[in-house]
């Protein structure tokens, strides 16, 4: 059988990247060029930036990542790309070179759901992995609690009803004086801390046992900042980064732990930014132990936005049959499982 090269373009909020990625499950590239120290000055993603660099920095990307892999255009089967969820201009960066590349080289052309990759980049990590298992996707947009039945078909247990876990990891860095990116800062931080310094709220939802809410968790955070501040009391910051990150760790855990045993599956795996915490992995991996669960989690470097992952997920959508037209466009708020009509 033929080995399938895909070429794979992510660029959905502040990460230009590219990749090859051969059968869905081998890297043999992967290039990234972010803009952190950028966006960092302005204590988040500015959306109009970040735009104007994917426009720079694309076609560099593209051509390492095929030197890298030791191709040309010429060995790539299909051409792969983010078309939302993410930031529209972005997208439409990274929409539009693989539209063009296509079309140049008559290649099919593969729309990639962003949350979908990163559930695939447990498939490049864990070569055994396959369907069905439960997955936890926690980034800094999106926190969802999914069931994967087969490659490309998803069932949502659960999602955020405001802040995503990885959008109020953001907050509280802000507000203790952190600064942005805030999740790698307050995993770093809370090893210094006490989780049980503060005890924060762990929201529950009366209609909906998987879905999440951390604005009343962030917002808890904020309230004992500004008592502390009243009263003129030392607020230890690492105590904080801890305490707000254990209450987030145990509102995930808790919820996994429960569609674990509800559905009566015996696989685990994480995805997205937040999915590299290592106080979230830690603890899912003791409570995963406990039950006899076997536990996936990609490295680091997969878990934020990269084009392995959209590489990945392409291969999956192409061997299903899966094609795009030149029609293909940027769907800033595309809901996972939805598809591009």
């Amino acid at each position: 059988m033929k080995n399938i090269r895909i070429l794979a373009i992510e660029s959905s909020c502040d990460e230009t990247a590219a990749a090859v990625v051969e059968n869905g499950r081998e890297d043999l590239s992967n290039i990234i060029s972010s803009q952190i120290d950028l966006h960092t000055l302005y204590g988040g993603v500015v959306p109009e930036i970040a735009s104007r660099k994917h426009i720079e920095k694309i076609n560099y990307v593209i051509r390492e990542a095929l030197e890298q892999a030791q191709c040309t255009l010429d060995d790539i089967d299909a051409v792969g790309v983010t078309y939302g969820p993410g930031l529209v201009g972005a997208l439409l960066v990274g929409v539009a070179e693989a539209k063009a590349i296509a079309f140049a080289k008559d290649l099919p052309l593969i729309g990639v759901h962003h949350i979908e990759g990163h559930i695939c980049a447990n498939y490049v990590e864990h070569k055994n992995l396959e369907p069905p298992f439960v997955c936890l996707v926690v980034s800094g947009g999106h926190t969802h609690l999914v069931v994967v039945k087969d490659y490309g078909e998803y069932q949502i247990l659960g999602k955020t009803r405001d802040d995503a876990a990885g959008e109020a990891f953001d907050k509280v860095a802000r507000a203790i004086g952190l600064g942005y990116p805030g999740g790698p800062k307050i995993d770093r931080a809370a090893k210094n801390g006490n989780p049980h310094a503060y005890e924060f709220p762990r929201a529950k939802i009366t209609d909906s046992v998987y879905d999440f809410s951390f604005s009343g968790m962030k917002s808890a955070v904020l309230n004992q900042l500004n008592l502390a501040k009243m009263k003129q009391e030392e607020i230890c910051q690492a105590d904080v980064a801890a305490s707000f990150q254990q209450a987030v760790v145990d509102t995930l855990v808790t919820r996994a732990m429960a569609a674990l045993k509800e559905t009566g599956m015996n696989k685990l795996a994480i995805a997205g930014g937040v999915a590299s915490n290592t106080a979230l992995r830690a603890a899912l991996k003791q409570e995963c132990e406990k039950r006899g669960i076997d536990f996936y989690y990609p490295s680091p470097v997969l878990c934020t936005d990269n084009a392995v992952m959209i590489g990945s997920a392409a291969y999956f959508e192409f061997i299903r049959g899966i094609r795009h037209g030149w029609d293909l466009n940027a769907i800033p708020n595309l809901k996972l499982g939805e598809r591009y009509e």
